[in-house]
């Protein structure tokens, strides 16, 4: 698997916010979003190549038993199978962290399931190339139903306008029985002011469509540094 980072730190965002983990992230992505916080698991992609000993005993060296699988996209790393069988084994506590558009067969203890809306795709000159596959690639409704059936789930869509919500709404109506109590809208930015101008209208709007409000603690704790 080629990782970017492999640190200890906080969870910032969904059910598990204030656990501490440790964070695994995969280098590649399938997606290009315009917000990306993290360009150096996708825009820029860096990273080193380890197998699954290497990230197993990097692992080891903290007294944490919660691990994030996350990227970049992680369901496109080959030996995740792999991995997430052999933290089970140890006893660790798994989540996934994906965009939801490739499947994989795996064991986790929850699937973090951050769909793209059309406010990620990409724009300019210098994301052309990647616009059209970005928009083709991004809404894999058939993944997201495989992915509700198997495992424990959560959902966080990035927001950054009322339109947006609009859209979200739009597209659980798409999937019967989907537990919207799981359903976390979260303020896009990568700065406290921008996060809480947000915040100051999305909070009303989860309590009128019914969803949770989910904050991006990380970013308020540590600011937008790597390995938080």
């Amino acid at each position: 698997m080629r990782i970017a980072e492999v640190f200890l730190s906080v969870q910032g965002e969904g059910f598990w916010t204030g656990t501490p983990s440790i964070f695994v992230r995969a280098a590649g992505c399938n997606l290009r979003c315009r917000y990306c916080d993290t360009p150096y698991a996708s825009w820029h992609c860096e990273g080193d190549s380890y197998s699954t000993a290497d990230i197993l005993a990097k692992i080891q060296h903290w007294d944490c038993s919660h691990v994030v699988l996350t990227g970049g996209e992680p369901m496109l790393a080959p030996d995740l199978d792999s991995l997430c069988s052999q933290l089970q084994q140890r006893g660790y506590r798994i989540t996934i962290e994906t965009a939801g558009t490739k499947y994989r067969q795996l064991e986790c203890d929850l699937m973090s399931i951050s769909p793209k809306l059309d406010n990620s795709t990409p724009n300019g000159e210098n994301s052309h190339a990647w616009r059209q596959r970005h928009e083709r690639r991004r809404d894999a409704p058939g993944v997201i139903r495989r992915l509700i059936a198997e495992h424990v789930y959560q959902f966080k869509f990035v927001v950054g306008q009322p339109r947006d919500v609009e859209q979200v709404l739009a597209y659980l109506d798409q999937f019967n029985g989907m537990d919207r109590d799981r359903v976390m809208l979260m303020p896009m930015g990568t700065g406290v002011q921008e996060l809480e101008r947000i915040a100051g209208w999305l909070i009303e709007s989860c309590i009128t469509h019914g969803l949770r409000y989910c904050p991006r603690r990380h970013i308020e704790w540590f600011g937008l540094n790597r390995a938080t």
